[in-house]
C-alpha cells in the first residue's frame, strides 16, 4: 500500500480523525508523541492474540491487518480488515481481555500507545478521548455493514461493497488514488472475510471483472465502473461518517 516514508506515524490518524472534526495544534502533537514504540510484523503472524491482556494499544502505520476468530476445527472468519490511520486494539483499553485475535494480512509497520496514556488522557483532554471513542464507534458501524452484507446480499453484491467500502476508506487517509488501489488480500483472506469458498469468491472476482467493474490483477485493484459498483453492491457511505462537524 503506498505510503510517504517521510510522514509521521500518524499521519493516517489524524487524516482519519480530521476528515470528521478540527484538531487544535496542541492535539495533533499530543498524537505524534503518544506512541512509545514501533515495529515491523511480518505477514501471518499475529499483532494480538485472543486471550491476551494487552498493556497498550496499537496503531497501524501501514499495511493491512485483519481481526479474526477461529471455531473449534480451524475456520477462521476475518470480521474486519484494519488499514493505515486504524487502531486494531483500541477497545482493550477498558475491555482489558482480547476475545478475538488480530493478524498481518501484509507486512505491517505498528506503533503502540500505552494505556496508562490513553487513561490520562482521558482525563486531560476531553475532546481528544472523544475522538479516541468515535474511531470505536466507527469499528461498529462498520462491523454491522459487513454483517448485512453476509446476511442480506448477495455474493457479487457483497464483494461490491467491501470494494467500495476499501476504497472509501483509503482516500480518506491519501493511501488509495481516484480509481486505484493496493489491496494485498489473497483468495483464501475474501474466502474468510465473505465467509464463501475459494471456488465461490474466483466465481465472483470474474463476474465483476465480466461486468466491467473492476480490474483485480495480484493486489492491486482498479475501479473500472464507480457508479456501477456503487449499484451491485447498493454502498451508501453514510456508515462510515465522512462527515466534519465538532464531536
Amino acid at each position: 500500500m503506498k505510503t510517504d516514508a517521510s510522514a509521521p506515524l500518524t499521519a493516517s490518524l489524524v487524516r482519519k480523525l480530521e476528515a470528521r472534526d478540527d484538531l487544535s495544534d496542541e492535539e495533533r502533537a499530543i498524537i505524534e508523541q503518544m506512541f512509545t514504540e514501533v515495529r515491523l510484523i511480518k505477514a501471518g503472524d499475529d499483532i494480538v492474540r485472543d486471550g491476551d491482556r494487552p498493556r497498550h494499544s496499537t496503531l497501524v502505520v501501514s499495511g493491512v491487518a485483519a481481526r479474526y476468530k477461529v471455531l473449534q476445527e480451524g475456520e477462521r472468519q476475518i470480521t474486519a480488515l484494519h488499514l493505515a490511520g486504524d487502531f486494531v486494539d483500541l477497545h482493550s483499553f477498558m475491555l482489558k481481555e482480547m476475545d478475538h485475535g488480530v493478524t498481518a494480512i501484509s507486512q505491517c509497520r505498528i506503533a503502540t500507545v500505552p494505556h496508562e496514556t490513553l487513561s490520562a488522557l482521558s482525563v486531560s483532554q476531553p475532546h481528544l478521548t472523544r475522538l479516541f471513542w468515535l474511531l470505536t464507534l466507527l469499528d461498529g458501524a462498520m462491523h454491522r455493514e459487513w454483517l448485512v452484507a453476509m446476511g442480506r446480499r448477495s455474493a457479487v453484491g457483497q464483494l461490491a461493497h467491501l470494494i467500495c467500502e476499501l476504497k472509501r476508506r483509503l482516500s480518506v487517509v491519501g493511501t488509495g488514488d481516484q480509481d486505484s488501489f493496493t489491496m494485498p488480500v489473497t483468495q483464501v483472506d475474501l474466502s474468510d472475510i465473505l465467509g464463501l469458498s475459494s471456488v465461490h469468491v474466483n466465481r465472483v472476482l470474474q463476474e465483476l471483472r465480466g461486468d466491467n467493474l473492476i480490474a483485480w490483477k495480484g493486489v492491486n485493484v482498479s475501479i473500472l465502473d464507480w457508479e456501477g459498483l456503487q449499484r451491485v453492491a447498493e454502498f451508501d457511505d453514510r456508515y462510515l461518517h465522512i462527515v466534519k462537524e465538532p464531536r
